[in-house]
This record gives C-alpha cells, structure tokens and sequence, in this order.
C-alpha cells in the first residue's frame, strides 16, 4: 500500500462536549489505484483526506504513506510531505493570484525541486490551457481554474492525490471532463488517487468505492 490508514480515530471540541468525527477507520491504497470516497455530509470523508494529508493530526491510530507514519512527522518534516508526497485537490482552487497559469502550474513541482517543463507543458495542452498560460485566476472561468488546480497538483507527480469534491462546483459536463483528465494525467504521472465525492456516477468511473457513514467504513 502507499497509504495505510490503521484505526484512526479524531474528535473536535465543540460548547457542548468533543465530537467524535472518525471512530476507528482502516483503508489501504495501492500504487496506482483510484478510490472514490463517498458518504453523507458530516460522514468524516474531508477529515480522514485532512489527515491523509498531513494538514491535521489524528487523535489516534497510523496514517503511513510510503512507509512512514505521520504521526511521527515534525511539522516541518508535515510541510515537507505536503510539497513532495501528496498532491491535494480542492473545491477551492488556491491559485496564487499574482501568477500566471503558466507559473501557477509550476509553482508547486519547483518548492518540491521536480521542476520538469516537458512535463508542464504535456499537462498544459492535455488541460486545455495553453491559450490561457499567461493569464492570470481572475481571468478564467471556474473549470478553467480547477484544470489549473489539478495541473499543479500533477507537475510535481505525487505519489498520492487527495481530491476533496473537485468537481462539486462545476456543471455536470465541465465535471465529467475533469475527472477524465485527472484520471488520464494521473495514470501518466503513475499517481494513487483518493476522490472524495458525493456521486454515485463518478464514483463508478475509479477502481473502487470505499462508503463512509457515521464516522465509519460501511
């Protein structure tokens, strides 16, 4: 497995008392596999991808990703696996305003020195983008900003791509087209993808389906 999650368990506190989020999760992802994450809202599954990705901390239990547990991680060595291990993928786009596609692409394979310009430009044109490659956010549309977000995400070819509803604010077919060449690009750059999402049509198009219902593996 690349990702090995081993009885994690987290709670947040709330004015009424903690709230148990994840009650003992185990799942496994191997090089290369695509699995689709699905669950209610307040089903754990942006959580357990938080964790995955090193941008919290379980209350208990092991996430090891390549052999290495996180938990074990100093936050600096956290910020590190966040730039070379893991892609991650958000209704969110995150783009840095102040680039260009072009330099917005390459922003994180250079912080993860894997700066590698064939490969930049193979994602470019694969993503349709290389009329807008030096436009700036602001000046494309929604889809157009997602493909930026996930061509990021591949230039530095992670191991593992944490994908939290990427397609959830776009339009069925914009969606559709997004998922294609994510998992396309993904294969390419040889990267596992964890895709959470909230339907049951997307979710068919991966390996496999792993259900979330009340903080739980169902």
């Amino acid at each position: 497995m690349i990702l090995a999650i081993h009885d994690v368990r987290k709670s947040y506190a709330t004015a009424e008392g903690p709230i148990e989020i994840l009650k003992g999760i185990d799942l496994g992802v191997a090089p290369g596999e695509t699995v689709a994450l699905t669950g209610e809202s307040g089903s754990g599954k942006s959580t357990l991808l938080h964790l995955a990705g090193g941008l919290d901390r379980a209350d208990s239990g092991a996430i090891v990703m390549d052999g290495d547990d996180l938990s074990k991680y100093s936050e600096s060595e956290r910020a590190w696996y966040r730039r070379a291990k893991v892609g991650l993928v958000f209704q969110q786009f995150n783009l840095i305003p102040s680039l260009t596609v072009s330099a917005n692409i390459s922003f994180h394979a250079k912080l993860a020195q894997r700066h590698d310009s064939a490969w930049e430009e193979t994602l470019t044109d694969a993503l349709g983008l290389r009329q807008f490659a030096t436009r700036y956010p602001e000046q494309l549309s929604g889809g157009q900003q997602q493909r930026v977000a996930i061509g990021r995400t591949l230039a530095a070819r992670p191991q593992l791509i944490l994908a939290d509803e990427p397609t959830g604010n776009l339009d069925e077919q914009t969606g559709d087209a997004v998922l294609d060449l994510m998992l396309e690009l993904a294969k390419g750059a040889g990267s596992a993808l964890l895709f959470v999402t909230h339907s049951t049509r997307l979710a068919a198009r991966l390996d496999r389906t792993v259900h979330l219902r009340g903080g739980k593996i169902a």
